[in-house]
């Protein structure tokens, strides 16, 4: 890429006048470098190897000592801003397919081993220039726009909607199930039946782009996440008590969790601590029915599980490192009388 091409695709400002004009490759990584490369520099620290290595020129956004005028410098005012426009226009002209999905068929989409044709992208943006940058044509991808940013992309398409059930469920508890798929039986898998609708799409996206898959052991996908404890809330094997913990960060799935939990656990006693600000996104169905209590703090959730009886809490908008330290001060033992 030319250097002129490079500042104006980024809203850069080149800081100094080069003796060089053109980039072979873009590189986050300062050891990856080689002659002729454009480097991205996250820290300032990794600039001088960048260099040393053969960089031929350097995005930053911080603060930065120039130490070689031979180089391309270019100031950004943010970096990432300037990765994914340089993203964008390195796959402007790529003949790749790519869906748009929620946060949960992605979560699920990562646990399913796939062709290598089928990218499911994850973590931030380093990440996902790492996993598209050198891509190959013809590849789909899936992505969630509350994850990674739909500004990546010219064209995205909407998952297609599956017309019928085709996960047929044997058995299931509240955080297990075991179901057919395509005539094979998978037993006790650790994901809930919540979750089946969500798989069901991702497995339709399989079939319909005739992608070959294969399902392995599902493990906690940070939703819906449950947590057995004892009665001080210290944390037990999965099964293993009848007091549970269900975490849920994501504010737009409490009500239909609630809900789940409202129709599947009838024996048990169920409350819901919800964060005070998503109070109205509630119907007043469920609020008149089920036993809500808003918060504010971290100190109020902790106040509500202390001093309610329950079976299963659903605690909203945090995750479990609420338990990383004592919801109850343990009692120590003394000699004293």
């Amino acid at each position: 890429m030319r250097l002129e091409n490079t500042v104006a695709l980024i809203n850069g400002e080149l800081i100094n006048s080069p003796f060089i004009n053109n980039f072979t490759n873009i590189i986050l990584e300062a050891k990856a470098v080689r002659r002729g490369d454009l480097f991205i520099a996250f820290e300032e620290e990794t600039i001088e190897e960048a260099i040393f290595n053969g960089a031929y020129g350097v995005i930053f956004d911080k603060p930065t000592q120039i130490t070689d005028s031979e180089i391309a410098w270019i100031k950004v005012q943010n970096i990432e801003d300037a990765l994914v426009r340089l993203l964008r226009f390195e796959l402007l002209n790529k003949e790749i397919t790519v869906y748009s999905c929620d946060e949960i068929v992605l979560k699920l989409a990562l646990q399913v081993v796939s062709e290598p044709t089928f990218i499911a992208l994850r973590g931030d943006i380093k990440s996902v220039f790492k996993s598209l940058a050198h891509i190959e044509e013809h590849c789909t991808v899936l992505f969630s726009p509350t994850l990674t940013t739909p500004d990546i992309f010219t064209k995205i398409k909407e998952m297609p909607k599956n017309s019928h059930s085709s996960i047929n469920i044997i058995e299931q508890t509240l955080f297990e199930t075991s179901f057919i798929y395509d005539d094979i039986f998978y037993e006790r898998q650790l994901i809930s039946p919540f979750f089946m609708p969500y798989l069901e799409r991702l497995l339709w996206l399989f079939k319909k782009l005739k992608i070959n898959f294969r399902l392995r052991k599902f493990t906690p996908i940070e939703h819906f996440e449950a947590v057995f404890t004892n009665k001080n809330f210290e944390i037990k094997e999965f099964g293993t008590s009848d007091k549970v913990l269900i975490f849920e960060k994501n504010s737009s799935l409490i009500e239909d969790e609630i809900l789940f939990l409202h129709k599947h656990s009838t024996w048990a006693k169920s409350i819901y601590i919800i964060p005070n600000a998503v109070k109205n996104t509630l119907s007043k169905e469920l609020l008149e029915t089920a036993d809500i209590f808003f918060y504010h703090s971290k100190e109020e959730i902790k106040k509500v599980l202390k001093t309610n009886i329950f079976h299963f809490a659903l605690v909203a908008g945090v995750d479990k490192s609420i338990l990383d330290k004592p919801l109850i001060r343990q009692t120590q033992l003394t000699l004293d009388f």
